[in-house]
């Protein structure tokens, strides 16, 4: 006791205990019982290194000094928390089981304090003009997250956690938010027909009826639930978003070289999952979409990728309408390569892209040769280009094009993307 005493009186002199044995009285007198912890909170940035437990206790050490009377303790009934810390212990429990589940390491508390108990403490904050409290929700917070560390061998973790820890006091509730996972990769598409992510059916809009089986999808598969299928089993996720940089046709495949994306994996219960396994597993499990070079992100990159200009390559085969000598083809190909492609939105995106004319430039192209009595093209381009309307013209939208410059119509039977320019932050 002596020790405690000692303790508070060194606290007493950052604190001004003249003043706070005065408000001491006048709370308990005028207001209501009030605990060590609320007490010690309304100096709580007038001193260092105690706890606003301890530092109640020294306001109410020094005011039984002072007044020559019994040291009783913290009172029982505060009326600004209802005695909320006397409870950290079951609350503590309560998280960890909530928690029992989810594999994590870093953790993040948070709180949902009821109005009357704000209302109470900014009271007292008003009448007795306070200018260094400490709300309560920071107290909760800590004291919580302390109580949970001390029983688990989670850390504390502001910028990142693998979960948040949200107790609602009012609702006497615990939410646990847990944080995405979000794997980088290059994906390859082998087959034609499948869209890079999950398309609503457009009669139901996800419902389910006729027109989609039942399914709600418009397409049977997509790359997004082709990678994500065997990923959300590894890590028991709720749902997977696919995020790319840029994406190919659905009529078109990618091959080459891949297209970089970044999987969001939501809601992961299992977060220690090996890079190897589940590249394995993805590609064992269905062969039409492959991934690579895998490697852990965050959700920062994923804007970074998505506002990545990088350039492209395509093979192309492009059938043309009468007679085309390789020498004529060839003298076109001289000219739309390095020109300047004033692009009008395609008629097949006007509906959900905005219609205006883009300027994006061709790098390169060149025949490859025949196939099939088509030719055999290779377009190197600037991020945006619409390849199709490059060699098509999409009636006068896109200009120069291969059909202008022939004088002959041209379009695109089929189209292999070969080439995405990576980016090295986010690929390694």
């Amino acid at each position: 006791m002596v020790k405690e005493i000692m303790t508070s009186t060194q606290a007493i002199d950052k604190i001004d205990p003249l003043d706070m044995t005065t408000i001491l009285a006048t709370i308990e007198e005028q207001y209501g019982p009030i605990c060590d912890h609320c007490l010690g909170r309304l100096v709580a940035k007038r001193s260092f290194g105690l706890s606003n437990d301890e530092r109640g206790r020294a306001i109410r050490t020094y005011a039984a000094l002072k007044n020559d009377t019994p040291y009783e303790g913290s009172p029982k009934n505060c009326w600004i928390c209802g005695d909320l810390f006397d409870t950290i212990d079951e609350w503590a429990e309560k998280i960890c089981h909530a928690l029992e589940n989810i594999e994590c390491h870093t953790f993040l508390m948070g709180s949902r304090t009821p109005p009357l108990m704000n209302e109470a403490e900014e009271m007292l904050w008003t009448d007795f003009e306070l200018y260094s409290p400490e709300p309560i929700k920071s107290e909760i917070n800590r004291e919580f997250g302390k109580a949970v560390s001390k029983r688990t061998d989670l850390i504390v973790e502001f910028k990142e956690p693998d979960v948040v820890v949200l107790v609602d006091l009012d609702m006497d509730e615990i939410d646990v938010q847990i944080r995405s996972l979000f794997l980088a990769g290059w994906y390859l598409k082998l087959e034609r027909g499948i869209p890079q992510t999950h398309w609503h059916c457009r009669s139901c809009q996800g419902e389910g009826c006729t027109a989609c089986n039942g399914t709600g999808k418009q397409y049977a598969d997509s790359v997004e639930e082709l990678i994500g299928a065997s990923i959300l089993a590894m890590t028991k996720g709720s749902h997977v978003t696919l995020h790319g940089a840029g994406r190919e046709d659905i009529d078109a495949r990618m091959l080459g070289t891949g297209r970089p994306f970044i999987l969001e994996i939501h809601n992961p219960l299992i977060r220690s999952v090996e890079l190897q396994e589940i590249e394995k597993s993805v590609n064992e499990a269905d062969k039409r979409v492959q991934i690579t070079r895998l490697s852990w992100s965050r959700r920062s990159e994923v804007e970074i990728l998505k506002n990545h200009k990088g350039h492209k390559r395509y093979r192309i085969l492009v059938d043309i309408d009468g007679v085309v000598s390789k020498e004529e083809l060839q003298r076109s190909l001289n000219k739309l390569q390095n020109a300047t492609i004033h692009q009008r939105t395609p008629e097949r995106v006007s509906h959900r892209r905005a219609d205006k004319v883009r300027k994006r430039a061709v790098l390169e192209m060149s025949l490859l040769g025949e196939k099939e009595h088509m030719f055999e093209i290779s377009v190197l381009g600037e991020a945006g280009l619409y390849i199709k309307e490059l060699i098509s013209g999409d009636n006068g939208r896109t200009s120069p094009s291969l059909s202008e410059l022939l004088e002959k119509q041209a379009q695109v039977t089929e189209l292999d993307v070969v080439y995405v320019e990576g980016i090295e932050s986010i690929s390694h």
